[in-house]
């Protein structure tokens, strides 16, 4: 199901507000009916005080008989011993404020002595004081209950205006090409969404230059392709042609070397591609296993060239990371270094292990790589005027690409005892 931000927040604050709402609603309830209560109690006081008072004794009664004559108080005033005493009120009643039973009902009363002797019982039954109470404290409680609807109608028109904006985004950036994307405005922004937006745009960036550098990728490699098929048409074309077997036989052999580059070529494209395209998971590899594999697979080229071929390790070496990648990076470093390695020189792969990490090193006796163009190299199909060899300027792209998946670096530096390149990949041990 999907989860919609919007009517989430909407109904929390307004469940909220209801909530308080109600909560202070009924506080205010009952202390409204508790003061209504209470101010009855000192009706009730003030009537007494009235009735039994010195001086103007007609005022005063006439003032008492007045408060008591209200028909929704239904006080009654008893003058003892003048009046009759009614039945549920016992003889011997102390002073103060009491709740009895009738007959008809509870009776709340208040009992004082007067001077002259007498008492006065000011009553007044139960009902009728809780009614008066209620209806004095509901007119306390309606105003906050009518108040509550539209506080919740505020709130989702305030929560619907302010993640407008948000839509707003989401519209703009479903409606851009994607031939060119263009980043998301970022001015008036709140707080909250702008590291978001900003998040986007970065990515939109990122994306941008991928997607750029991958059409220059495809440009470069169907004009590399291009070369090499044309020329094995034009050597076949020749073939064609041949008068003699010898003939043949010469111009076989630049056919096969155009074959294979071609086929070297389709299969680095193929891996970079592949590279790109997989998710692979983190495994338990054996690097020292993988590197005498390799060693094997490539010791026929280095024979043929008269290259020493060798390993140095100080101590079997596990990692836990992308094997295909880690493949790529130690593979393409090593056929790049046999490629580029005159007859008759050394190639020699090391397995290192560190405190930081590990590392891989293909220590060649090449011609090297200038300063100036050790990062140029990693750019594919870049490939060092005048360099000897066939390759096709994808090695070293395709192992910083895998480099890059491992969270790992490359690096290239000169060997310091003699003529040569040191290839130099380093996984952290964050990433072991």
């Amino acid at each position: 199901m999907n989860r919609s931000l919007q009517r989430h927040l909407s109904l929390m604050l307004a469940l909220a507000i209801f909530l308080v709402g109600l909560l202070a609603s009924l506080v205010s309830f009952y202390f409204a009916y508790s003061e209504a209560v209470e101010f009855q109690d000192d009706s009730l006081r003030q009537i007494a005080a009235l009735t039994v008072g010195n001086g103007a004794e007609e005022m005063r009664l006439d003032a008492a008989n007045r408060v008591a004559a209200d028909p929704e108080s239904r006080i009654r005033i008893i003058r003892l011993p003048q009046d009759t005493r009614p039945a549920w009120l016992p003889a011997g009643v102390r002073e103060g404020f009491h709740t009895l039973d009738d007959v008809s009902g509870r009776m709340r009363v208040f009992v004082r002595d007067a001077r002259s002797g007498g008492r006065v019982i000011i009553a007044q039954p139960t009902d009728a004081r809780d009614e008066i109470a209620f209806n004095s404290a509901l007119r306390t409680l309606l105003p906050l209950l009518v108040l509550l609807p539209v506080l919740v109608w505020l709130v989702f028109r305030i929560v619907r205006r302010e993640l407008a904006g948000v839509r707003r985004l989401s519209e703009r950036l479903d409606s851009q090409s994607t031939v060119q994307l263009h980043p998301l405005p970022e001015q008036d922004l709140p707080d909250e969404i702008a590291p978001f937006v900003q998040a986007i745009n970065r990515l939109l960036d990122r994306v941008n230059r991928m997607v750029s550098e991958q059409r220059r990728f495809i440009a470069d490699a169907a004009h590399e392709l291009r070369s090499p098929l044309t020329a094995l048409s034009l050597q076949v074309q020749n073939l064609e042609k041949a008068e003699s077997q010898e003939t043949v036989r010469e111009r076989v052999a630049p056919l096969k070397a155009g074959i294979e580059r071609a086929r070297s070529l389709t299969e680095q494209l193929l891996s970079l591609a592949r590279m790109q395209a997989d998710v692979e998971a983190d495994t338990a590899i054996d690097v020292s296993a993988m590197v005498r594999e390799l060693i094997v697979e490539y010791l026929p080229m280095a024979e043929a060239k008269g290259i020493d071929l060798g390993l140095e390790e100080d101590a079997p070496l596990s990692v836990r990371t992308l094997s295909g990648s880690l493949r790529l990076v130690i593979k393409n470093a090593l056929e790049n270094a046999l490629k580029y390695t005159p007859d008759g020189g050394e190639v020699t792969l090391r397995i290192l292990s560190d405190n930081d990490g590990v590392a891989i090193e293909v220590v060649d006796t090449g011609p090297g790589i200038p300063p100036a163009d050790r990062e140029r190299v990693f750019d594919a199909f870049h490939r060092l005027p005048g360099a000897a060899g066939q390759g096709s300027g994808l090695g070293l792209a395709i192992a910083r690409e895998a480099a890059i998946r491992l969270g790992g670096q490359i690096s290239l530096q000169d060997r310091a005892d003699t003529q040569g390149l040191v290839f130099r990949f380093h996984l952290p041990l964050s990433n072991r």
